[in-house]
């Protein structure tokens, strides 16, 4: 089971731009939660608690517990506008979950035994192509994260979506192939190396033929000019 993060909120009484500029005058983030058939639930936050979460990264993927009047209110937080100069916080919109309704969320992919990876043993580097999955699940029942075990990969071997352990009844969003997670890939050679092994390359075709011994074979002399022909001897 996923964790869920608390979030403190107060109510608020009505909707409206007038509204909102009103609750952020008093030093709070207005917001709103949606979804699961049910009315929208108008809230204000504190906007430190906004920013902790935006900088944490990941925030449109945390599952959140909004606690509301003594009760508490499963959501996701699903966008955040921000002011178009002091790029504030200036409102969030929460997507309420609901037990048996489907919901979409990232779950993130965890990889284990990599140090007895038979691949990346023998030099291979495992090159992640999806950190994350989405998939939809009931919100009862998000996994917490997906687990992709190295131990048995050579080079040119990968995981897919069926390797995953944890997946439990979360189906992905890409559902036409089971797709790839991570490959082991062939150990690379880097340019600088390329480049050294060009240079010796070239430094030992452009040295001197050595002759027997190791020393280089001396240079051979010029060939000596053919005498000049003598003048023929006139008649008498």
């Amino acid at each position: 089971m996923a964790n869920f993060e608390l979030i403190e909120a107060e109510s608020r009484s009505r909707a409206g731009k007038g509204v909102a500029r009103a609750t952020r005058r008093a030093g709070m983030v207005p917001a709103v939660i949606y979804g699961a058939k049910q009315e929208p639930s108008l809230i204000a936050l504190d906007p430190r608690v906004v920013l902790r979460e935006l900088k944490r990264g990941g925030w449109r993927s945390r599952l959140y517990e909004i606690s509301l009047d003594g009760q508490r209110t499963r959501a996701l937080m699903r966008d955040v506008q921000f002011h178009p100069v002091s790029d504030q916080p200036e409102h969030v919109d929460f997507q309420r979950l609901a037990s048996g309704e489907r919901v979409r969320v990232a779950v993130a992919v965890v990889f284990l035994n990599d140090t007895i990876c038979p691949g990346i043993k023998r030099g291979g580097v495992l090159n992640v192509v999806r950190h994350t999955v989405e998939v939809a699940c009931d919100p009862d029942n998000i996994p917490e994260r997906f687990e992709a075990d190295l131990a048995t990969l050579e080079i040119n071997d990968n995981i897919r979506w069926h390797n995953l352990t944890g997946v439990g009844d979360a189906r992905p969003v890409i559902s036409d192939r089971d797709f790839v997670i991570a490959t082991v890939a062939p150990p690379t050679v880097s340019a600088e190396a390329l480049a050294e092994d060009a240079a010796a390359a070239a430094a030992a075709a452009a040295a001197p033929a050595k002759g027997k011994g190791g020393k280089a074979a001396p240079a051979k002399a010029p060939a000596a000019a053919a005498p000049a022909a003598k003048p023929a001897a006139k008649k008498k």
